[in-house]
């Protein structure tokens, strides 16, 4: 990655949002390999697309990636309206989250790339989802630990059923924890949040990965969509995000995302921000994983070696429920926790990840 491929992603995706023609002349200048290498990064491909057609530019991984997001989004569109009436003829209540409802705000169909799609539902009724998923041909690859379920159809269809909005142990577990309450109806058994809700909801989901691993420029495409598209009252919002803890990072994501985006200069600030996100991707980056926990542990990396390591025995411990949600098998049959530390010793080793992160943990 350079800074000029970023920048001329960065100029295409924006007038792409924004009804733009790009110019030839700089099209031109770009190499348009790079500029690919980095859209498919942050899942920006097809918005890319778009912008360069409206330039008469065609270039075919791109089209072709631009029609691989178009087709993903009508089969995920149909599998969502077979489920969700499903759920609807057995009185289960559900809600269509982030993705599900962002991409409706872009401008053209397929423009918001779709890794998957993701519904919240009634969590007294995940046995008859369940079946229901199974019944509709999708298989289970994922069931019964952490705030969702994973359920996959092939070609494309990568469905996760939400029992809650986050997992236990998160910092906004207590604030969505009755979401059911800021909930306004659609239909019979169809929910939604009010837009500022939805932001809220959005921008909580956005800071668990870029606190994490990091989060790439499609959240920040996302949010700025958010905000262009949807008339929102600014003033509750810095209440609750407030409340939650996240004011500072709301603050600063949407003085990015709005100036970036609409072309206006960036601050010393928005600069920093934006380097960050570019060097993380969509999924995040081991790196910022093992920095960013290195410095939540003071700096100390013994410290954050011995917290990847623990396994929380009582309930007590701050971890103990983010624990007992990921690792339901192991706290119903507590005989089984002290086998828990070798598990997950032994599946970090086999995947290759403890070498990974002990390689960048040397260079933090």
């Amino acid at each position: 990655m350079t800074y000029k491929h970023a920048s001329d992603l960065l100029y295409l995706i924006r007038c792409a949002v924004n009804g733009q023609k790009p110019s030839c002349d700089r099209i031109a200048r770009m190499d348009l390999e790079q500029v690919y290498r980095e859209a498919e990064r942050h899942f920006l491909t097809a918005a890319a697309a778009y912008a360069l057609e409206m330039a008469d530019v065609k270039k075919d991984q791109f089209s072709r990636a631009k029609a691989s997001a178009i087709r993903k989004s009508i089969l995920l569109d149909v599998d969502l309206k077979t489920i969700t009436q499903k759920m609807e003829a057995e009185n289960i209540w559900f809600m269509p989250l982030k993705g599900a409802v962002i991409k409706d705000l872009y401008p053209f169909f397929g423009m918001r790339q779709m890794a998957d799609l993701d519904i919240l539902f009634d969590e007294t009724r995940t046995a008859d989802v369940k079946r229901i998923m199974e019944d509709s041909g999708f298989r289970t690859e994922y069931f019964g630990g952490g705030p969702h379920d994973v359920y996959y159809k092939d070609p494309v269809s990568n469905f996760e059923m939400h029992r809650t909005l986050f997992a236990k142990g998160s910092q906004f577990y207590e604030y969505f924890r009755d979401v059911r309450k800021r909930l306004l109806p659609v239909s019979k058994c169809k929910y939604a949040f009010a837009a500022e809700d939805f932001y809220i909801y959005m921008i909580c989901h956005e800071y668990k990965h870029y606190s994490g691993s990091g989060t790439g420029l499609r959240s920040l495409l996302d949010t700025y969509i958010c905000l262009k598209k949807s008339e929102l009252d600014m003033s509750y919002i810095e209440e609750e995000v407030k409340k939650l803890g996240i004011d500072v990072y709301e603050r600063e994501n949407r003085s990015l995302a709005h100036h970036l985006f609409s072309g206006r200069g960036l601050t010393s600030g928005d600069k920093r921000m934006l380097r960050y996100i570019l060097s993380s991707g969509t999924y995040g980056t081991m790196t910022h994983f093992v920095r960013n926990r290195v410095k939540e542990n003071g700096g100390s990396k013994i410290r954050y070696m011995t917290k990847r390591f623990f396994v929380p025995f009582r309930k007590s411990d701050p971890e103990y429920s983010n624990f007992e949600s990921q690792y339901s098998q192991f706290y119903k049959h507590r005989v089984l926790l002290p086998a828990l530390l070798v598990f997950r010793a032994g599946r970090a080793v086999y995947n290759g990840r403890i070498v990974k992160e002990l390689n960048v943990l040397r260079n933090v």
